[in-house]
C-alpha cells in the first residue's frame, strides 16, 4: 500500500525537484557572472534549502547532529559514507558556513541544471575515475585550493553509493592526495544513515518517510598524525561503527 501511494507523491516530488533546479540555474549564472563568488555561494545555499523542502514532500526528515565547534578559518576534509544522491544537499546546507566543495565524477559536470553548473564553477573538482593521469593532478590542484582558501572538501572514499546502507571498503588514494596538499586541515568524519531508503524501490517510485540522519564525529588534526594510513583506518572505523539499518 505504501509503495502504491508513493507513485503520485513521487510525481509531485520530481516536478518540484526539477522546477527548483531549472529556476536556480539562471539565478546561479547571474550571481556568478555579475556578482562573483560570494553571491554565487548564497544562491547555491538557497538552492540546497529548497531541495531539502522538495524532499519533505516525500515525508523525508533530516537530523544533523554536530556537537563540535568546528572553526571556519581553516581547511576541512569531510569524510563520509555514501548511501545516495540525497547525501549531498544536507551536507551543503548544514555545513554551509564552511564552503563545502565536492570530489565528484566528471559525468555530473554536464547535463543537470544547477547541479552541473555549480560543480563546474563553485570550486568542486570533477575527476575521471578511470583515468589516473587526469584524476590525480585534478585532486592535487583541488587540495591546494582547499588549503589556500580555507574551504571544506567532501569526499566519499567508498567511491560508489551503498544501495542498501551496507558500507563498502574505503579507497585511500584520493584521501592520501588531499592529505598531502592540505597539511593544515581538520579531518571531519560524518556518518550518514537512511538516505538509501529514499531509493529503496529505485528511482521510481521514491521511498516515503525516510529519516536521514547525519552524525558529525570529533574532528582530527591532520598534522598530528604521522601515519596517514592509520588515520584513514581510524576515520573509517569511526564512521562505520555508527552506521545502522
Amino acid at each position: 500500500m505504501i509503495k502504491l501511494i508513493s507513485y503520485p507523491i513521487t510525481v509531485i516530488y520530481y516536478l518540484s525537484f526539477l522546477t527548483t533546479l531549472i529556476v536556480f540555474h539562471p539565478i546561479q549564472w547571474i550571481c556568478f557572472n555579475l556578482f562573483g563568488y560570494q553571491a554565487h555561494k548564497k544562491s547555491v545555499d538557497a538552492l540546497q534549502f529548497f531541495l531539502l523542502r522538495c524532499a519533505n514532500i516525500l515525508g523525508t526528515r533530516f537530523s544533523f547532529h554536530n556537537p563540535h565547534n568546528i572553526p571556519t578559518d581553516q581547511p576541512l576534509i569531510i569524510v563520509a559514507n555514501h548511501q545516495s544522491m540525497y547525501d549531498i544537499s544536507p551536507l551543503m546546507w548544514y555545513m554551509r558556513k564552511h564552503h563545502v566543495k565536492f570530489v565528484s565524477k566528471k559525468e555530473l559536470g554536464k547535463g543537470i541544471p544547477s547541479v552541473s553548473y555549480n560543480l563546474r564553477h563553485g570550486g568542486s573538482v570533477l575527476i575521471d575515475r578511470k583515468n589516473p593521469r587526469q584524476a590525480l593532478p585534478a585532486l592535487m590542484k583541488f587540495g591546494e585550493y582547499i588549503e589556500q582558501d580555507k574551504r571544506a572538501a567532501v569526499i566519499f572514499p567508498e567511491g560508489t553509493r551503498s544501495k542498501d546502507g551496507t558500507p563498502k571498503s574505503f579507497q585511500t588514494k584520493g584521501l592520501e592526495v588531499l592529505f598531502k596538499k592540505t597539511p593544515s586541515a581538520l579531518i571531519v568524519p560524518i556518518t550518514i544513515n537512511n538516505s538509501w531508503k529514499l531509493e529503496r524501490y529505485g528511482k521510481f517510485p521514491m521511498g516515503l518517510g525516510a529519516h536521514i540522519k547525519f552524525t558529525v564525529h570529533e574532528p582530527l588534526k591532520l598534522a598530528t598524525f604521522a601515519d596517514k594510513k592509520a588515520l584513514i583506518s581510524t576515520v573509517e572505523a569511526t564512521i562505520k561503527a555508527h552506521i545502522h539499518s
